[in-house]
């Protein structure tokens, strides 16, 4: 048996002798894109979870809508809640399985950091202003996740935050665009990464039903018995549905999936939400507004580039064109800093165009 030397050399062989065979051991990772000395506490999967927590894009994130804009009530979920919540449930599910909790915990941590102020609204917008200035061109908020952490944030004179492939990988793929959560072919690679694509769509389903209904936008009646009956009245049983479900399912293979009828319910919430909730036009009052502080804050460092602040004027990677600098820099806006930075461009009109709840 190998000597152990460091306390990461022994969180690394308790993994080895505790973790399933499917698990993304530490040791095993295939590391980082800089290298760099390994730290003698930390595996390589806690440290890069800590890189995160200290990023200023995960701050920014207690201030970015995650489905209501600028909501007056303090208990809405924003996009910090939200990933909070990813990874409770991605732990929960990881320890269930015997996969490694830390490596889940970082890229659920991580997988919205390229979030746009004002939710998907802000990202529709910014998809359409960009492809006004580089047709074609999308904006897709996990890819914008993968930027951040690897161009547009610092530390020091560090460029990005030189995170592992497991973790990169888990973030770059945990989106569904949409679509259903089986059959996608672009999955993470590892199990790890796929039960934060889970517990992405599993979170938001949850939570965004409570918001709702707080919002008088639905009712407890309204929601599809069906669905209901399978995962549970209360959020709290529905979550324990579905976690218990996943490990069940799970539990000695190497795949990660939802038994039929429980994500057939799933896929049945999912439906009623973007019906009802998503595309709801009570719940959407705002966003014409907040899509055209987006657009038209754009608009306006594409015709005032020397006022980007310096790390965007000189862009994130060699070759970036000016609307790639100026998407950047906007992406990483909060919610109330878009709003504030609207007023003070665009004072004399803006009294017509802010809502007076947005005040700040």
């Amino acid at each position: 048996m190998a000597t152990v030397t460091s306390i990461r050399e022994e969180l690394e062989a308790r993994e080895a002798a505790t973790l399933s065979p499917h698990a993304a051991l530490a040791r095993n990772s295939r590391g980082r894109r800089t290298p760099e000395p390994q730290d003698p506490i930390r595996t390589c999967f806690q440290r890069d979870r800590d890189r995160i927590v200290h990023s200023k894009a995960f701050r920014r994130l207690m201030h970015k809508t995650q489905v209501f804009l600028s909501p007056l009530g303090d208990h809405y979920r924003t996009r910090l809640t939200h990933s909070i919540e990813v990874m409770q449930l991605s732990r929960s599910i990881a320890r269930g399985c015997n996969l490694n909790e830390d490596l889940a915990e970082a890229i659920a941590l991580g997988h919205d950091l390229g979030h746009s102020p004002f939710g998907h609204a802000g990202e529709a917008a910014l998809t359409e202003v960009l492809g006004r200035y580089e047709p074609g061109t999308r904006f897709i908020h996990s890819e914008q996740s993968l930027r951040v952490v690897m161009y547009l944030e610092r530390r020091g004179d560090k460029i990005g935050l030189n995170l592992t492939e497991e973790v990169l990988d888990g973030i770059a793929k945990h989106s569904k665009h949409g679509g259903a959560l089986a059959g996608h072919a672009d999955i993470p690679a590892t199990l790890e990464g796929q039960i934060v694509r889970y517990c992405d769509r599993l979170a938001y389903i949850n939570h965004d039903i409570d918001d709702a209904l707080r919002a008088g936008v639905i009712r407890e009646d309204d929601l599809p018995r069906q669905a209901i009956d399978v995962l549970g009245s209360r959020g709290s049983v529905r979550i324990e549905t579905v976690v218990q479900d996943v490990i069940e399912q799970c539990r000695g293979r190497n795949e990660i999936k939802l038994s039929q009828p429980v994500l057939d319910a799933v896929e049945t919430i999912k439906t009623f939400m973007f019906e009802h909730v998503y595309l709801n036009e009570d719940a959407k009052t705002e966003e014409p507004k907040a899509q055209n502080v987006v657009r038209r804050l754009f608009e306006y460092y594409m015709e005032h580039p020397a006022e980007l602040p310096e790390e965007f004027a000189r862009g994130a990677q060699p070759g970036d064109s000016l609307a790639r600098r100026v998407c950047d820099y906007i992406a990483g806006f909060t919610d109330r800093f878009a709003i504030a930075k609207f007023k003070e461009l665009f004072l004399d009109s803006v009294v017509a165009e802010i809502p007076r709840e947005w005040d700040v």
